[in-house]
């Protein structure tokens, strides 16, 4: 939509080119995505409900973990319903302002709380003796603290954007509103406005990104001093979440067919790599299959 404003044309939503003009992919796409989506939200609901359900994972790695299923619904449902409209409908229009800060803050505190996993993977393996002390309070605190520093990372972004002029094209070659190609529609120069939205998003991903280097370089050489069973126990315990880090971390690209990896695919796999490798989860879910069948 655009509106006249003081004899300037003032843009107030923007068009998505999509995924693809054709619509036999279109149908294609919608289905495949449309069942991606479905599985996510199975995966990570089950999991959620399996840890509250389940006293004897009362543990802060599991604690982190239904809350890192419950942002991986959250920032694939940020962008998805909105695709999946786009291939059925056609309807590819789009304010972006809250599309913007949900997408933001749901990814910000993905990688905080990947970093606080990390730390919490140092805690149980390098100190065993004082994990079992480890006070739930701190954790519910330090998963207040990342949604907090979540919202005020987002909030600096969706600003930052929306503050710029938009009074040329309106059309964003994407499926879905991320900064780098909507300040691309500013009628203005942006370059003062990219200073601090870069400065922002790379702050906070290269802290998270030595942090995590640090956690895994430190638990790495602590291995060495454990015995055989010790070793296999932790880098199962490792290998899961390395693998959910890799994915989140794995090279960026502006392309669309890599953005769907991150915004699909990334969501559904983390749940069936954090199940299949985790013998106490499968065995959790088990017992409540069977006491949901005998009740």
């Amino acid at each position: 939509m655009v509106q006249l404003w003081l004899n300037k044309m003032v843009v107030t939503q923007f068009v998505f080119l999509g995924l693809t003009d054709n619509w036999v992919q279109e149908i294609l796409f919608f289905m495949a995505f449309s069942a991606m989506y479905v599985l996510t939200l199975w995966g990570n609901i089950l999991i959620m409900v399996t840890i509250v359900f389940t006293p004897c994972l009362s543990t802060p790695m599991y604690f982190f973990l239904s809350n890192l299923s419950f942002i991986d619904i959250c920032h694939s449902s940020v962008t998805v319903p909105k695709m999946l409209e786009g291939l059925l409908f056609d309807r590819k229009t789009i304010s972006c302002i809250a599309q913007l800060f949900f997408l933001h803050l749901f990814a910000c505190a993905e990688i905080l709380l990947l970093t606080i996993m990390a730390y919490d993977r140092y805690v149980a393996i390098c100190a065993p003796l004082h994990y079992p002390n480890v006070n739930m309070r701190v954790c519910v605190q330090l998963v207040f603290v990342l949604w907090l520093v979540g919202t005020v990372h987002s909030l600096v972004q969706t600003f930052l954007t929306i503050r710029l002029p938009y009074c040329g094209p309106n059309v964003i070659d994407s499926y879905f509103c991320n900064v780098p190609p909507v300040i691309k529609l500013a009628c203005t120069d942006t370059c003062l406005t990219g200073i601090p939205i870069v400065s922002n998003r790379g702050t906070i991903s290269l802290s998270c990104f030595l942090a995590l280097v640090a956690s895994y370089t430190i638990i790495l050489f602590s291995l060495r001093k454990q015995s055989a069973e010790g070793r296999r126990k932790a880098l199962s315990t490792c290998l899961a979440h390395f693998m959910v880090v890799s994915l989140f971390f794995g090279p960026f690209s502006t392309d669309k067919l890599v953005s769907v990896f991150y915004t699909v695919v990334t969501p559904l796999l983390n749940p069936f790599i954090d199940t299949l490798r985790n013998e106490e989860i499968k065995s959790a879910m088990k017992h409540l299959r069977q006491r949901r069948v005998f009740s």
